[in-house]
Formats: C-alpha cells, structure tokens, sequence
C-alpha cells in the first residue's frame, strides 16, 4: 500500500525526522484529516515536516500545536470548554509538607505563568546586583523554590492586600489578528504558553486587569530609537516579543529574555532600534557571543524573522537557522 503521508515517511527513512515527532506530526493530521480536507492536509504535511527539521521533540510538539489550531480552528473552542471544565487544584498534606497539583487550561493558568515566571526573573536579577554573591546567607533557591515562595508571596499579598509584589513587570500578552478580531473566529496565542485559545477567550481575558489584547495590523508608536537610548524602551520589547516570542534562540518565555543589541551599543556602536535588537536568555547571551555566532534580522518590525549563523566548528556550511516565533508559525 502506497504511503497514506509519503513526506513524513521520506523525512523519517532520510533521519531527518525522528520517529516520535513523525508520530506526533502524523496524529495531527489523522484528527484534522476531516475537518481540514485532503488539500489542506497534503499542505499542512509539507510544511510540517520542513519545519520540523532540526527542532527538538518540545519544538515539534509546540509546532503541531499551532498547525491544529490553523488546520482546524473550529476546533480550538470546543476543546477548550472541555479542557475548563477539566480544571482542578487538589491539596493534601504528606510527611509534613502541603502537595499541590494543578490541571489548568490556558485562559487560566496565563496569568498564574506569567506571575511566577516574572517573580523567578526578579529573583535572579536580584541576585546579579546582590553586593556579596558567596557570602554564606546568599540567595542560593532553586527555581522549584523561587516558584513555591512566589505562589505564598501571591497568596499572602490577596489576603494582606500588599501594595509591592515583586513580578519585574511581567505582562500576559494575547496575539490575535485585526480579521480573526472582527470576524470573531480563528485563534490567537498566549505568550509562554503552547495551546491557542479562541477568539473569545482572548477577549474575556483581554476584558481582565494585567492584560495586554496585540492586536497585529493596528498603528503604533515610533519603535526605532537609534542612538537616541541606550536601552529598548517598553514598546520596543513588546514588538520583540511579538517578533521573536521569547528567547529567539532556545524559545524560553518572554519574561525570561533581555532585549540585547545585535550590534553592540559601546563597541560597535549599534543603535537601540528593531532592527539591533533581538530577545534572549541569558546562557543563550552568552552561547552566541562566547562562541561565534551571528544574527541577522530580515523586516525588522512585527513580521519579522529572525535568523541564526551558526560557527563553521559547528556547520562548515554556516547554514541559518529559522529562530524566533516565525519558526513556529505554519500559516506563514
């Protein structure tokens, strides 16, 4: 019998895709096969097993994610009144110590991501310009525990109603499109997060305090800067997050990224514009400037693409690597 997804078999029988994003890749198409049709399909398939190229099993995963959500966005909202009505908390003391468990969908847990995620930020930006980083009362937590005392922090902060919570300005951001908006149908995406939640969600959460609606075709404010500031003012990151979605590099959230200048401010003298900049974690700061890489940006603004140059030690051809949010984006 002839291949029923003759490219994700060629791709698997080449080794450029494993067995496990194969299956990932071709359970997607399976349930969307109906939905979708046959051309929409053999599309999808194509574009899949491009992309998937080179991406860890987590980045396939996220990729599958988005295609479903393009496939077959009638889909999107059903699954997500499932999913709610799935959602728990459960608490229980063992050995001394409360266990908690969560089961979240996405318009829930957002904003319980974004939170901890900017409290673990702080408390790791904290740590750079403590006066003494080896003295013996150093701040030596885990992430497990940062995010354990963020949670108490929070809670505390409810029922104390504190005035000062250290989140480093951590924002939830919903993308969505000017037509999927208007039209009431499609999907938009939640920063950090994988699953794309309905129109309607987003709405009801744009509707909520600590929450940003970007919404992409609308005017906006002068981004590009030059030599006029040294760092990217808060417009500017957010147009970097909706380019590069994270950590343009290794996909890590946004609110754990600095805006860095591709071209050095001081030694190369770049300017703090679109253009020069670029978001990134810290080791993987440090990765492309300790050991050779480069980083080119083509249409510098939302819609962008953001490439990586590998060093020739590790590919003599210096091949560009697709990074940030565009190498997720299917529809593009």
């Amino acid at each position: 019998m002839p291949a029923r997804y003759p490219l994700v078999r060629e791709a698997l029988g080449a080794g450029v895709l494993g067995a496990q994003a194969a299956a990932m890749i071709i359970a997607m198409l399976e349930r969307c096969r109906v939905a979708a049709g046959v051309e929409r399909i053999g599309e999808a398939e194509r574009m899949l097993t491009d992309a998937a190229v080179g991406l860890t099993l987590d980045h396939v995963r996220r990729l599958v994610v988005r295609a479903e959500a393009w496939l077959d966005p009638d889909g999107v909202e059903p699954k997500e009144e499932e999913r709610r009505g799935k959602r728990s908390v459960t608490m229980f003391e063992r050995g001394g110590m409360l266990h908690l468990n969560a089961r979240l969908d996405v318009e829930t847990a957002a904003p319980i991501v974004t939170a901890i995620r900017g409290f673990v930020t702080a408390a790791f930006a904290a740590r750079i310009d403590a006066p003494d980083a080896d003295s013996p009362d150093a701040d030596r937590r885990t992430v497990p525990m940062i995010q354990a005392d963020a949670l108490a922090v929070f809670c505390a902060h409810v029922l104390g109603c504190e005035k000062r919570v250290p989140v480093a300005g951590a924002t939830v951001i919903v993308r969505m499109s000017v037509e999927d908006l208007e039209a009431g149908t499609g999907s938009a995406t939640v920063d950090g997060l994988d699953q794309p939640v309905s129109v309607g969600a987003a709405r009801r959460m744009a509707a909520g305090g600590g929450i940003i609606p970007c919404v992409l075709g609308g005017d906006s404010e002068v981004l590009d800067w030059g030599r006029e500031k040294r760092l990217f003012t808060r417009a500017q990151r957010l147009a970097l997050v909706e380019r590069d979605g994270g950590c343009a590099m290794c996909g890590l959230p946004p609110e754990m990224t600095k805006a860095h200048h591709i071209r050095w401010w001081k030694r190369d003298h770049g300017p703090t514009d679109l253009a020069n900049g670029v978001l990134l974690c810290e080791t993987c700061h440090h990765r492309i400037h300790d050991n050779g890489w480069e980083i080119r940006v083509d249409h510098p603004r939302v819609g962008g693409r953001v490439w990586f140059l590998p060093p020739r030690y590790v590919d003599p051809a210096r091949t560009p690597r697709l990074g940030g949010l565009a190498r997720f984006d299917i529809a593009a």
